[in-house]
């Protein structure tokens, strides 16, 4: 766990020892992510629970990084390889990544349900998109819990569709992330 540690606070950026020791910083310990594609003719849902990230508490930064081989529920098997090797080229990108800054100020060790925006670059399939995202943190003994849906167009980050099969796949993708953070020890 600790080279992932290194490799999600190199995405968030250059920490120095003594920011380390007095920052306190939550990890992921259960997450899910699913996205839906609702084209015409065809339905596409996957899931992936293997999304891994970080919060540092004292700047509100963050940085989440998923397999994009993780993805399991297709309606098939033709259906599944088609994605990793067709759309979202897991081969060629191996990750997608999320990091960025919580916008709003949040007190962590206070209790109860915030609505924030997370502000960072989305990197899907190579291609680096500005995002703000909206997710709703609830806290609870120093646990955090965070849901967002939101969508991602699949042109924002040069995924093509085949003509032959554009009813098949839909050209915006809605996802939905559940993740529960905990301090790191």
């Amino acid at each position: 766990m600790r080279i992932f540690n290194f490799i999600i606070f190199f995405l968030i950026g250059q920490i120095t020892f003594s920011q380390e020791q007095s920052s306190v910083i939550y990890e992921s310990s259960e997450a899910k992510v699913h996205f839906v594609s609702e084209a015409p003719l065809e339905l596409i849902e996957a899931t992936s629970l293997e999304l891994k990230g970080l919060l540092r508490e004292s700047d509100k930064t963050f940085a989440f990084i998923i397999s994009t081989q993780s993805f399991k529920g297709f309606n098939s098997p033709l259906q599944q390889e088609h994605f990793y090797e067709n759309y979202i080229e897991s081969r060629k990108y191996p990750e997608a990544t999320f990091q960025g800054k919580i916008i709003e100020n949040i007190n962590f060790s206070e209790d109860g349900e915030y609505r924030i925006r997370a502000k960072g670059k989305l990197k899907i399939h190579g291609v680096e998109q500005e995002r703000v995202i909206k997710v709703t943190l609830v806290i609870n003994n120093g646990t955090i819990a965070a849901h967002s849906q939101f969508d991602v167009l699949l042109d924002d980050h040069n995924i093509t569709i085949p003509k032959m099969v554009f009813q098949k796949i839909a050209e915006r993708i809605a996802l939905t992330v559940n993740i529960t953070f905990v301090k790191q020890k």
